[in-house]
């Protein structure tokens, strides 16, 4: 590999999404053209409707980060098809079609996704593993075919060995596995809206690059005589599902340390069937990746109500705080929180503090008394709703917006979810998600993008024809507007935050992006609105050496900041929304490229941008 390749998702095993390139740098940005433009082709299809009762197989947003080695690019498209482009140009080499839309819409509400694929190289040549719904499948990286001495004909069944037996159609893939030395490691994904007796339960599975044997797994729900098994109360662990690792997990590689970042259990906003603090739910697990035995966890939020998921993948790198150098692993959180930890011992770089949070009212429900909140660095996103935070740009918005907020239960963060409904933010979308932070490793400065929006969580008496347990959450109700469409909250609607990790102090903080539907609001003629009032969205940034942070954050522009001083010096439309994070590379004939994945359906493309020869 070179380096000037992009050789895994978050660029490299410990996710700094950092490139060493300069070619493109503050000085020349500003002449950043279009190179090479490849598109999908997918399209909805007719055929299965199952699980879901009368939908169509659809794409949804290609979220896809390329990978790059020795000018090959290898992109999953939203039907989970691998293709292998050659990476100066985006001429296609070969195409690989695992066939997954064959059983139709996966049950997530989004359509097909799916965010990259992991490489693995040795003495035998590169294969590419896919984890495409329950599959994981191994494909030559030279000719993208099947290779068909790895698990049952190229494949393996991922539920085969969970803790119980697991419909397949309610198992999804979302985020792209780990390589570790002989290893190829992964978790899975499960649709929120699935609360059932033993619906699918979090696993971390490791198998055999060469064979597909199980190596190992790890139960993120412990069960009996297990490490944290006494957090389930009532034996809950025995029955319920969830408590899933979907994020992407980092890998050190030197030390042999596997960093899962795990989501919520089911079901996710009552918790009365899973009374206790339900470890290893929305914690951080270091885990042996040679063995998968636990060194150490942290949990982020104790029985959690607000579909809080340790979303992001940690990012490795090396921190010195009051002269003393510590290789720390940070991850990101929905709660806008950033968690900082000596990697090898788990013990936190800066305290973090337990706090009482308010108490819940639903019958049957019991919150955490505390959660724990790092005291550096400071959030990145606003938490907490009040009166103070509705729009205000004329006096009857902001009436309309108070009329709204009043019918329900505010507070700060983590004020549970109530039968009247809470306004909680972050939201569930966050804060931050996955598209995770990028690290400069020279400055010791960290990059993430935010997301501001509140969401109401109403429980309802849960309907026993589709749920069970005894509260579901009203789903219709989890976001709200005003009667004309506008947000009820004020701008900004997504930011973007630098913070120096050897200190833990925000450096700068801008709105990243803008969201036409407001600032083109005929209830808004006239008004001198901010010159950026962000943009919602998951997908996150990359940093370079030239001194750039690139990214959409979800928008349908692509931004160059300026990484020193948060100043915007190039931007490009890219015609549609570039819902992915984006990444970099440097051609064998030394262009550097920068490349992001846009739109959704037929339209969807990975766009390339290059300077001009």
């Amino acid at each position: 590999m070179a380096e000037g390749d992009w050789p895994a998702y978050g660029g490299d095993a410990g996710a700094m999404r950092y490139s060493p390139l300069t070619e493109i740098n503050r000085d020349n940005v500003a002449e950043l053209a279009p190179a090479w433009t490849w598109e999908t082709g997918e399209e909805p299809l007719p055929g299965p409707r199952l699980p879901v009762p009368g939908e169509r197989v659809r794409p949804g947003n290609f979220q896809n980060t390329p990978v790059v080695i020795n000018d090959t690019m290898y992109v999953s498209t939203p039907y989970n098809r691998v293709v292998a482009l050659d990476a100066p140009t985006g001429r296609v080499i070969w195409t690989y079609d695992p066939k997954t839309t064959d059983w139709g819409q996966p049950p997530n509400g989004t359509g097909f996704v799916h965010r990259g694929v992991a490489v693995w190289s040795g003495s035998e040549g590169r294969r590419i593993f896919l984890n495409s719904r329950w599959r994981l499948i191994a494909l030559d990286a030279a000719t993208g075919r099947v290779i068909e001495s790895f698990g049952d004909g190229g494949e393996i069944d991922l539920t085969a060995q969970l803790l119980w037996p697991t419909n397949r159609l309610h198992f999804t893939q979302t985020s792209p596995p780990v390589v570790f030395e002989n290893l190829v490691i992964l978790g899975n994904g499960v649709w929120d809206g699935f609360v059932y007796e033993r619906d699918p339960p979090g696993n971390v599975q490791a198998f055999d690059v060469h064979t597909g044997e199980l190596v190992w797994n790890f139960n993120l729900i412990p069960q009996d005589g297990e490490v944290g098994v006494e957090t389930w109360e009532d034996e809950s662990w025995s029955r319920v599902g969830h408590t899933n690792a979907w994020a992407p997990m980092s890998v050190d590689r030197e030390r042999g340390l596997l960093y899962v970042p795990v989501g919520t259990p089911s079901n996710d906003y009552y918790g009365g069937d899973r009374l206790g603090d339900n470890l290893f739910a929305e914690s951080l697990v270091a885990l042996d990746a040679r063995t998968g035995e636990r060194v150490w966890h942290f949990q982020a939020v104790r029985h959690g109500l607000w579909d809080y998921d340790l979303p992001a993948q940690p990012s490795l790198f090396p921190v010195t705080v009051d002269g003393l150098r510590i290789d720390a692993v940070v991850v990101s959180s929905k709660m806008g929180f950033l968690y900082t930890f000596d990697r090898v011992t788990g013990e936190p770089v800066w305290p973090i503090e337990d706090r009482p949070v308010p108490a819940s009212a639903v019958p049957g429900e019991r919150a955490a008394e505390t959660q724990p909140f790092p005291t550096k660095p400071a959030p990145f996103a606003k938490q907490g709703f009040t009166e103070d935070d509705v729009i205000d740009f004329t006096p009857e918005l902001r009436a309309e917006a108070l009329g709204i907020v009043r019918r329900y239960r505010l507070g700060s963060l983590y004020t549970p979810p109530s039968l009247e409904g809470t306004v909680t933010r972050p939201g569930i979308i966050g804060g931050g998600n996955w598209g995770g932070t990028a690290v400069d490793p020279e400055t010791g400065w960290l990059f993430v993008k935010s997301t501001n929006n509140p969401a109401v969580l109403k429980l309802a008496e849960a309907d026993p024809s589709r749920t069970e347990g005894s509260y579901a959450i009203d789903r219709g109700r989890r976001s709200f507007r005003l009667a004309n469409g506008l947000p009820v909250h004020k701008p900004p609607y997504g930011t973007l935050t630098a913070i120096d990790m050897s200190t833990g102090n925000l450096v700068w903080q801008i709105p990243i992006g803008d969201t036409p539907n407001v600032r083109n609001h005929p209830a808004l003629a006239g008004i001198d609105l901010p010159d950026r009032l962000g943009v919602t969205g998951a997908p996150g940034p990359i940093v370079t050496r030239g001194g750039l942070v690139f990214l959409s954050g979800g928008g349908d522009v692509l931004y160059a900041i300026d990484s020193e001083t948060g100043e915007e010096l190039w931007s490009a439309d890219l015609g549609q929304a570039g819902y992915a994070n984006p990444m970099t590379f440097r051609s064998g004939d030394g262009r550097q490229f920068v490349v992001i994945a846009t739109g959704r359906g037929a339209g969807a493309s990975l766009q390339a941008f290059g300077l001009p020869r």
